[in-house]
């Protein structure tokens, strides 16, 4: 299933919206809001694949709210303005709904969205070899990474950041985080909802967070506690 959004300042044309969602199979809606104050709020502590989200709207405009996020999801912008639909694509729209559209524009768009997610995911795919390497997709391009040399990935949403030795910025990738554990070898633990950490790159353990170097804190979740403490224990010499 496909978890989207949807976001209208107008109560009729949400209600439009969210029934034409509900109508697509592969779709979940996953909230409804009436602003994009609102849908930045939910999207604080929850994540969506897609958002089909109104242009003209009080406070804070769609365009804006698109722009502002630091890893949007796929968009569909809906508005009753055409003068709108260059400006949107230019912000990589998968789709661009001219009011008032029908079931089948949305049915149009719901399929790009799938396509889009279809494409990406499988690109993105690791493609491990006999080297220690893996293939991630990164805007437009798909990189080589050597296993040895990550560091830690860390969950941004639906993508990742995978933190590479040497360099500054990490990868950032459509991809989930069992996916990618999957594809490390055993060297790699979870401790963390939001982090994988290559075991060999741990500096310190204080108290209930790992230190990967002077600037890297990285927490330890309840959930993964147990089985990173007898990691400790089979490499633990003292009292």
């Amino acid at each position: 299933m496909i978890r989207c959004l949807a976001i209208d300042d107008e109560p009729l044309a949400l209600g439009q919206l969210v029934s034409y969602i509900n109508k697509v199979p592969f779709l979940q809606l996953a909230a409804q809001c009436q602003s994009a104050l609102e849908a930045r709020k939910f999207l604080e502590n929850d994540t969506v694949d897609a958002i089909f989200c109104d242009i003209n709207m009080p406070d804070l405009n769609g365009m804006d709210f698109v722009k502002s996020l630091a890893v949007p999801p796929l968009i569909v912008f809906t508005t009753a303005y055409s003068e709108y639909a260059v400006e949107g694509f230019k912000v990589n729209a998968v789709d661009y709904l001219l009011k008032p559209f029908g079931l089948q524009d949305l049915q149009r768009a719901a399929n790009r969205i799938k396509d889009r997610l279809t494409e990406s995911v499988a690109a993105a795919k690791p493609a491990t070899d006999s080297d220690d390497s893996l293939f991630l997709k990164t805007d437009y391009r798909i990189v080589k990474v050597s296993i040895p040399d990550i560091r830690y990935v860390e969950a941004m949403s639906e993508y990742l950041k995978v933190w590479i030795e040497g360099e500054a910025k990490p990868i950032i990738t459509l991809l989930s985080m069992k996916k990618m554990q999957e594809h490390l070898p055993n060297n790699f633990m979870r401790i963390h909802r939001s982090y994988i950490i290559n075991l060999n790159k741990i500096q310190e353990v204080n108290k209930n967070r790992v230190i990967m170097d002077s600037d890297t804190y990285l927490p330890i979740g309840d959930l993964y506690k147990d089985a990173f403490q007898a990691y400790l224990d089979t490499k633990f010499l003292g009292k």
